[in-house]
C-alpha cells in the first residue's frame, strides 16, 4: 500500500506562489518557514499555506501537482479563493 500525500500552494506576502507535493505537510511547512529548503521558496520568502488537498495515494498527489503547476496564475488564485477567499495562512490550523 502506498503512502498518501498532499498537494499544496504556499505564497508570500506579495502573492508569489509555489505549488508542491509532500507526504508530510506539517514537516514541509516547517521547512518552508525556517528556510531549511534552499531555493525559490527561501529566496522569495514563500511560507504561508494558502491551499492544500489530501490524496490517499502519493502518485495521485504528484499527478495533481503537475496538473496545477501547468495552470496560469489566475487559475491558481481562483482555486485558492474558492476555499480561502481571504488568502489567510492556513498553517496554524494544522496544529489544532
Amino acid at each position: 500500500m502506498r503512502k498518501g500525500g498532499h498537494v499544496y500552494i504556499v505564497g508570500s506576502l506579495r502573492q508569489t506562489l509555489y505549488v508542491g507535493v509532500t507526504s508530510d505537510l506539517a514537516r514541509r511547512l516547517r521547512e518552508h518557514r525556517t528556510g531549511a529548503l534552499k531555493g525559490f521558496t527561501a529566496r522569495y520568502k514563500i511560507w504561508r499555506l494558502l491551499w492544500c488537498e489530501p490524496h490517499d495515494d502519493i502518485l495521485g498527489a504528484i499527478a495533481r501537482e503537475k496538473q496545477i503547476k501547468r495552470w496560469r496564475r489566475e487559475k491558481k488564485l481562483a482555486l485558492i479563493a474558492r476555499t480561502n477567499p481571504d488568502f489567510r495562512d492556513l498553517g496554524p490550523l494544522l496544529n489544532r
